[in-house]
């Protein structure tokens, strides 16, 4: 089977990765970088491709969906908005904003 070859994946998972290449579209990735991050995801949620069939494989690990493209957050909301406003202090003091 040669690399790049989707034969061996179910019929759930390319409609998956079909899906979240429209996502990443959306959001502005060239359609090589979306066709590249979806099956990347894909990949990672199922374990590559499975064997079609009730009961065969592994479950799916939906860790990498559940967070929806959504940037990690350190910290409180209080802590944020001090950040921010720390920030945007020094900006007014220095000049640069």
């Amino acid at each position: 089977m040669p690399r790049g070859d989707k034969s061996s994946y179910t019929d759930k998972q390319k409609r998956k990765a079909e899906h979240i290449e429209e996502g990443y579209e959306k959001r502005g990735a060239s359609h090589a970088e979306a066709e590249r991050r979806a099956w990347a995801t894909v990949n990672k949620e199922s374990g590559g491709g499975n064997q079609s069939g009730s009961g065969r494989g592994k479950k799916d690990n939906h860790a990498s969906s559940s967070r929806g493209g959504k940037a990690h957050k350190s910290g409180s909301h209080e802590q944020r908005s001090a950040a921010a406003r720390k920030g945007w202090e020094t900006r007014r003091k220095n000049g640069n904003g």
